[in-house]
């Protein structure tokens, strides 16, 4: 069914409302029970869960790296990469889970920012010091392992669905 815009009609000869079928249903605003009971449903994703994520992710890159070349310096620069994920998003998560009650929301949003430059911050200057930190230093072993890290996030989200509310 399209609309003719000249008939001021669809297709079926029916009069175009201009409301397309497909379109979003209208706004409604949640009173305090069902936002409770939307929140009951689908709890937050705590950051802690991410990091501890993020950490056994890294672990398990540097094993993979030291069974596959057998050399400990890959193992020790995948550890790393993960470190300079792993760290940084710690201290983000500690930032900003510290004073979240009465906070205004632009303070919480500023807040976000500041701790969100501090993490990004920190993992430049860890990577800049891995060539002075890590004895033979091993970049595919480590940027493989950053991107691991970073991207593993996923898989706390999807654990969100199977954690059991106590009542």
């Amino acid at each position: 069914m399209t609309a003719d815009p000249a008939k001021g009609r669809t297709d079926d000869g029916a009069p175009d409302t201009g409301a397309d079928a497909g379109a979003d249903p209208e706004f409604k605003t949640l009173s305090r029970e069902e936002a409770q009971a939307l929140m009951a449903k689908h709890p937050p994703v705590s950051p802690w869960r991410v990091v501890a994520v993020q950490a056994a992710a890294g672990a398990v890159v540097a094993a993979l790296w030291l069974a596959a070349t057998g050399r400990g310096g890959a193992a020790w620069s995948a550890l790393y990469g993960a470190a300079a994920v792993v760290l940084p998003a710690a201290l983000m998560a500690r930032g900003i889970t510290r004073r979240l009650s009465g906070a205004a929301p632009g303070a919480l949003v500023l807040g976000f920012l500041f701790w969100e430059a501090v993490k990004i911050a920190l993992a430049v200057a860890m990577l800049v010091a891995a060539v002075k930190i890590v004895p033979d230093l091993s970049w595919p072993a480590l940027l493989v392992s950053m991107v691991v890290c970073m991207k593993v996030s996923w898989l706390a989200l999807l654990w969100r669905g199977r954690v059991k509310q106590t009542s």
